[in-house]
């Protein structure tokens, strides 16, 4: 007789042909896209450019994979913010399709689908992070599609599946190191749960074969080079520059970076994959969100971290709440879909540049008392972070080009153009060939790996000082400009300090300024 596999497969629900997946998906897309060229260019995608101009196994503040996305899109699409933020739009599109196919292995029917779909469009965070290239950009859809296919292996008892999930696994830790999360939150889940059976295949040896190749170049990059990430989030921490929230207040930044009226929704995912008997067999999935939201809590950990598991929160939800509505009370399902959209559309302008500046500085003096959840800890500015952070670059750029050609020839050949911060540097790098000038050199993160190359330090342009330290090793400091771009950042204010007679000499001074 056949042998009988130990957990027969059960039947998930098709995709209805009335379901409104595909045409959410587009939305979600077209939402974003839209906004690509509102602004400017962000400070991470300049430091991205600037690291796909030195590729390497990896970088002091990230894994190498978002240098490598963006070497191919600068190599094939140019540089233009269109081209810069098509692949981050596409992934924010394909969340919505996997956190649908995500609700259909839990075995959500049609409503639970499109109500799971639904629920990613408006959500602040996820529309954030979809507008820039960056490796948050990838996160999110990482996780969901590692999450997808853990429950198609067990629904299907499909150990093969455990190939794709350590490719997955792999390829997430070169995008972003948080991906140990997850994977310690899968492992956590399955060992506590009757499915820790399939940690038994012989496909999972494979899996985590597949995985360790993948990660091995950086793995060695990182051993190599001392293991600069520890070394950068320690100082990160002792800086000041996190925001460390507690237990009660990290949660409650939960309910707004994912749309307050969408808090029901998750909360009842937790409670349905934790307790609900038709569950039973996802119940891992349930530890495996609890140990992650305890891990990160734990870890003092920034309040965004957490967005990634969400999709697999809101299919669960979409079924408790299918289930809930099936017979009387059906009426609360347009009403629940349509209530979401008022936080979500309010909040829109806070995560896309929706509006033109002038307009949005409006529109958040109208909503006052509401101020948006910080990531970091910065000086107050009249915008947000997220959208200072696209303000400046290009005049700080002119600035520093009208000192820099102000200078004799022969000075302006030894002359570096220095900068405190990886945003600066990189801004210097991106506009300034244009405006004939050289590479920046910079102590912060990466910058610092690449070296003062061969600038001894006799004449130096410096951003983002206030003079005192120039003043401790410069025998001549200059205020020669000043950058106050007024939608900029306010550490992003400063004058322009051209110095001359660095002592020692940069090369013997690079060791110890280094900046992580």
């Amino acid at each position: 007789m056949p042998k009988e596999h130990p957990h027969p497969p059960i039947p998930t629900p098709k995709p209805s042909p009335r379901s409104f997946i595909p045409l959410l998906a587009l939305l979600q897309f077209t939402i974003v896209f839209s906004c690509a060229n509102r602004y400017g260019i962000f400070r991470d995608e300049l430091y991205y450019i600037a690291c796909a101009r030195h590729l390497a196994w990896g970088y002091v503040d990230h894994p190498p994979l978002i240098a490598l996305l963006t070497w191919l899109v600068t190599h094939t699409l140019g540089t233009s913010l269109f081209a810069l933020r098509l692949l981050p739009a596409i992934a924010g599109a394909l969340l919505v399709l996997i956190t649908a196919a995500i609700t259909r292995q839990l075995g959500g029917g049609r409503f639970a689908q499109n109500m799971a779909a639904f629920a990613i469009m408006p959500v602040p965070i996820y529309l954030l992070l979809a507008h820039w290239l960056t490796m948050n950009a990838f996160e999110p859809l990482l996780w969901a599609t590692t999450l997808y296919l853990t429950l198609r292996m067990i629904t299907h008892n499909a150990p093969r599946l455990w190939i794709p999930i350590g490719a997955l696994c792999g390829i997430g830790l070169e995008n972003k190191y948080s991906m140990v999360f997850l994977i310690a939150g899968l492992l956590f889940g399955l060992l506590a749960t009757k499915q820790r059976h399939i940690l038994r295949s012989r496909y999972l040896v494979a899996a985590i074969a597949l995985a360790t190749v993948l990660v091995l170049p950086n793995l060695l990059w990182l051993i190599h080079n001392h293991f600069p990430f520890l070394e950068f989030e320690r100082h990160s921490r002792l800086a000041g520059s996190r925001i460390e929230r507690g237990p009660i207040s990290f949660l409650a930044d939960q309910v707004v970076l994912m749309n307050p009226l969408l808090a029901p929704l998750w909360i009842a995912g937790f409670a349905w994959l934790l307790w609900a008997k038709p569950a039973t067999r996802f119940r891992f999935l349930g530890l495996t969100c609890l140990g992650i939201f305890t891990l990160l809590i734990a870890l003092k950990a920034k309040n965004y971290y957490l967005a990634p598991i969400y999709p697999a929160l809101f299919a669960a939800g979409a079924i408790a709440f299918e289930t809930a509505s099936a017979n009387t009370a059906r009426w609360t399902r347009p009403l629940y879909a349509t209530a979401v959209l008022a936080p979500g559309i309010i909040l829109a302008p806070f995560a896309l540049p929706i509006l033109p500046v002038e307009k949005f500085l409006a529109y958040q003096q109208a909503f006052q008392g509401f101020t948006p959840i910080r990531m970091e800890n910065l000086k107050p500015a009249l915008l947000p972070q997220q959208f200072a952070d696209e303000f400046g670059w290009q005049q700080m750029v002119e600035k520093t080009a009208v000192v820099y050609n102000s200078l004799p020839q022969p000075q302006r050949d030894q002359t570096a153009i220095f900068a405190n911060d990886y945003g600066e540097a990189a801004a210097i790098d991106f506009f300034g060939p244009r405006y004939g000038l050289p590479p920046a050199v910079s102590n912060h993160v990466t910058y610092w790996l690449w070296g003062p190359r061969n600038y001894t330090g006799s004449s130096v342009i410096v951003l983002g000082s206030d003079g005192k330290g120039d003043r401790e090793h410069f025998r001549i400091v200059e205020s020669a400009a000043h950058v106050d771009n007024p939608y900029a950042r306010a550490d992003e204010h400063f004058d322009i300090f051209l110095c001359r007679d660095l002592t020692p000499a940069l090369p013997s001074l690079w060791p110890k300024i280094k900046a992580w």
